[in-house]
């Protein structure tokens, strides 16, 4: 005989990569699982009797307010031991993975966006005033969206680009770094501090030290700083979504308002379409167009 309490969907995906450093520190790839677990209970039939005639014991020998308390003490424990397990699966990212971090993650959330398919709201005073999507819209994405959890770190659970991909993208955007050395570097994420990052020697629209974008090694997938109006093409063409603490609040957020999740590329084709989204990135933070070397990976 069993009980079984169960509070979320279960998303999960084994993504097991050979690990291979890079010259930056940076691994191009992980082992790693990301999932996110249900909270589950389950009691076998000696177990369940136990914990009945424990309960009746209680509320006859004890107050039954301080049998109530203990209850809801126990389940808000095995709540956030469940939770902050999940927060650790998600892997590095820009807050430690620690329990204050958790507790700063948790605090955060209480501001963040709602809705991140909800395009920002219209600034007049933005420079450049319009994005550069308007002159070449985005094709659609192919299919449904990812699952999509976390704030720092925020990754997808499901639809995970290829290892081909993710190595290409790495190529072309190294590539680009030594091309380009006096306008662009390259170096670890300034906002995830972990990650492969493409940065602007001289921004013309401020960012974590100049940072266009960076690439997740477990996920595949990336962030990058858009023009408002090119975050909203990039929403709407089903190819990212905002971040959670793009959210507008009084709280000062450690990220940009025009910081944009982009899901990972799962064909080659898809691949093009998100060298063109850092292009735009380039371009909003440096107020100039950049040109990727889509070749640079072969």
């Amino acid at each position: 005989m069993s009980g079984t309490l169960t509070r979320t969907e279960t998303l999960t995906h084994s993504s097991p990569v050979e690990s291979s450093p890079n010259r930056d520190g940076d691994n191009l790839a992980i082992n790693v699982t990301i999932r996110q677990d249900p909270l589950s209970v389950t009691l076998d039939g000696p177990a369940i009797f136990a914990i009945a005639v424990l309960l009746i014991l209680s509320i006859h020998v004890l107050e039954p307010t301080f049998v109530a308390s203990i209850i809801g003490l126990a389940t808000v424990v095995v709540f956030i031991h469940n939770d902050y397990q999940n927060y650790l699966k998600l892997g590095p990212g820009g807050t430690p993975a620690t329990f204050p971090g958790y507790i700063r993650i948790n605090w955060l959330k209480l501001w963040a966006c709602r809705d991140p398919f909800n395009p920002l709201p219209a600034d007049p005073g933005v420079q450049p005033a319009a994005g550069i999507f308007r002159k070449k819209p985005l094709p659609y994405r192919c299919g449904l969206r990812p699952k999509v959890v976390g704030i720092a770190p925020q990754r997808q659970v499901d639809q995970f680009g290829s290892r081909e991909c993710y190595l290409a993208l790495r190529r072309i955007i190294e590539s680009h770094g030594s091309r380009n050395s006096e306008e662009v570097g390259v170096g670890t994420s300034c906002f995830e501090k972990h990650g492969l990052g493409l940065f602007a020697r001289y921004p013309f629209n401020k960012t974590c030290q100049g940072e266009i974008c960076h690439v997740h090694s477990s996920d595949y997938s990336m962030h990058l700083n858009l023009h408002p109006d090119d975050v909203k093409e990039v929403i709407e063409k089903g190819w990212g979504q905002r971040h959670p603490l793009t959210s507008q609040c009084l709280l000062k957020m450690p990220v940009p308002k025009q910081f944009t999740m982009v899901y990972a590329p799962r064909t080659m084709d898809e691949l093009k379409v998100v060298c063109r989204i850092i292009e735009a990135a380039g371009w909003w933070v440096t107020a100039k167009e950049m040109k990727l070397d889509i070749t640079a990976d072969t």
